[in-house]
């Protein structure tokens, strides 16, 4: 499977990285200064080159001074807020899912794994309520998918799903987590292609920072949990 470091080191190490505020990110998203251009060529005639970034999946391009003032002015859209408020429940549940490993595995691996969710999700979630606040949209209630003929975000258990994760033990248990945190984060990956699929959607520097975000890491702990599961399938030696 995979090594586990000490609790306290592993949470030292992601919050020093998980993003606690979108400007620095922001910043990066819109412009990057002829700064390296110029590195590169030396010195050019003319205006510096300014690139956008393109979504995951998607090439940079190479936009006008005119159009980069455009893109600065750019205000959220309700896709966007829809977004931010499905992934607070969606990563409300992940973090449901992180309490039964803690409470039940005894696997250090599946539980360093779980923290490192756990910590980044709390974080994410903090994040999204404070940008709808901040925009003054309404702030759902995380736990909302517990009610009677709530509508699931993509990815998410059902109640059926989350019983059984909950009710398992052992090696169950982590094989359980591993498969369902691997579908959870798929349903992630849906969201964030539907959020940049919507026209005139994450075109806010935050928003688009914020899903471009959750695309490359959930992609990673995708593999990382993919690895494990495989590993904990081989026969013993």
């Amino acid at each position: 499977m995979f090594g586990a470091s000490p609790a306290a080191e592993l949470r030292d190490d992601l919050r020093h990285n998980v993003r606690t505020t979108l400007a620095p990110r922001t910043l990066a998203l819109l412009v990057l200064s002829a700064t390296l251009v110029a590195s590169c060529h030396g010195t050019a005639a003319g205006p510096p080159a300014i690139i956008q970034p393109g979504a995951p999946g998607q090439a940079s391009r190479v936009i006008g001074a005119e159009a980069a003032a455009d893109l600065s002015k750019v205000s959220f859209t309700p896709a966007d807020v829809r977004f931010m408020q499905g992934m607070i429940g969606h990563h409300a549940q992940a973090l449901e899912m992180t309490d039964v490993v803690r409470s039940h595995s005894g696997n250090d691996a599946i539980r360093a794994l779980a923290l490192r969710i756990e910590i980044s999700q709390k974080d994410e979630i903090r994040m999204m309520q404070d940008w709808l606040k901040a925009r003054g949209q309404p702030q759902p209630d995380p736990h909302a998918h517990h009610a009677a003929g709530a509508v699931l975000m993509p990815g998410m258990l059902s109640p059926a799903e989350m019983a059984q994760l909950s009710a398992a033990r052992g090696p169950e248990l982590d094989r359980l987590f591993l498969q369902f945190m691997i579908k959870h984060h798929e349903g992630a990956l849906v969201m964030v292609k539907d959020l940049f699929g919507t026209p005139g959607a994450a075109q806010e520097g935050d928003v688009f920072a914020f899903a471009s975000d959750v695309d490359a890491d959930q992609r990673m702990e995708i593999d990382r949990m993919r690895a494990a599961l495989a590993a904990s399938k081989e026969p013993q030696r």
